[in-house]
């Protein structure tokens, strides 16, 4: 299992979640996505603890708890969807070729 965590500080760090989630268990993995381009934190991470008992109890004492200023969103992280490649191509390159091709 993994737990979702959003709404968090641009500022936070890897660092400051493995901190504040060892207070609930041990972490085993912590992954805070950057943006591409600027580099900084998108506001949101995972994280995975030791066992599922330890993951719920970091959910339910920190879900809507207040952290570096924010209200804190946590809960069970979704499976990830898979993404479809046609629904990409609706932005030019192959249905522009088809549709000039009639006459």
């Amino acid at each position: 299992m993994s737990i979702y965590v959003g709404n968090l500080s641009y500022q936070v760090t890897e660092e400051d979640l493995k901190l504040a989630f060892a207070e609930y268990g041990k972490v085993s993995r912590v992954q805070l996505p950057t943006d591409r381009e600027t580099g900084r934190p998108r506001g949101f991470a995972f994280v995975e603890m030791e066992s599922d008992t330890q993951e719920q109890a970091a959910i339910d004492a920190l879900d809507g708890a207040e952290w570096m200023g924010r209200d804190l969103k946590v809960n069970k992280a979704k499976p990830r969807e898979e993404r479809s490649n046609s629904s990409r191509g609706n932005w030019g390159g192959g249905n522009a070729r088809r549709n000039n091709n009639r006459y």
